[in-house]
């Protein structure tokens, strides 16, 4: 949650100053317009505090970045993986100690022109990475090359569905037959919108995910919930 803060510290102070305006207009206007302040300013002071909440409880009183789910996800402990990430990498060294014995390549994908949020920009700023840089159009790995490839909170920053499709196409291209990517989420539903409020539209619709897997040849082996905020798909490639 510190992090979330660091990241979007402009947002949360223009939202706080801006909840704080409204309680000292209500406070001091007539009705029915204090009335129709509050009305406007509740639902923000909440999705404030529910955005804090349920971000601390996803990550950090979650299992998520602990990855113990992932052996009830796999088919098998891979022998070479990928974790492909848009300039913020939390999971990399958990599963370089999940997979000891595996070969694993760290990718950033970050391409400013298609991932246009600043809190990314900020993010890269003050924890640089130091993946190899890639191109999401053509991953550097050969073809058939890796057991499982993680996409962990980093797909959705491809905001067209075009380029969604062609990052799975290149994933489904680098995964050996019968192999997996991993794809986590957060979703556009109503768990996700009563936690952030209109920021639930950054997320996306499963639908989308659904579009991407096809595209690319994909099959859902698997779908689960981490929380009610935060979903698993195990998506294989043809054997």
């Amino acid at each position: 949650m510190r992090k979330i803060l660091q990241y979007n510290w402009r947002f949360y102070a223009a939202a706080l100053a801006a909840i704080t305006a409204a309680l000292i207009i209500a406070a001091n206007a007539s009705p029915p317009w204090s009335t129709l302040v509050l009305i406007a300013a509740l639902p923000a002071l909440w999705w404030l505090c529910s955005s804090l909440l349920v971000s601390y409880y996803v990550y950090d009183r979650s299992p998520l970045y602990s990855l113990c789910w992932l052996e009830n996800c796999l088919t098998r402990s891979p022998r070479t993986w990928v974790n492909i990430h848009a300039g913020l990498d939390e999971t990399s060294q958990s599963l370089a100690n999940l997979f000891p014995h595996a070969e694993g390549r760290i990718l950033d994908i970050y391409d400013p022109r298609e991932m246009t949020e600043p809190s990314i920009a900020e993010a890269r700023r003050t924890a640089p990475t130091h993946a190899t840089p890639a191109n999401w159009k053509a991953l550097p790995l050969p073809d058939h090359a890796i057991d499982t490839a993680f996409l962990i909170f980093a797909a959705h920053e491809l905001r067209r569905r075009s380029a969604r499709a062609q990052l799975f196409r290149e994933v489904s291209r680098v995964l050996r037959k019968g192999g997996e990517l991993v794809l986590v989420e957060h979703l556009r539903d109503w768990h996700n919108f009563l936690a952030f409020g209109p920021g639930f539209l950054h997320f996306l619709p499963e639908q989308a995910w659904s579009q991407a897997a096809n595209a690319a040849g994909l099959r859902l082996k698997l779908r689960t919930s981490l929380t009610p905020f935060v979903h698993v798909y195990v998506l294989r490639s043809p054997a």
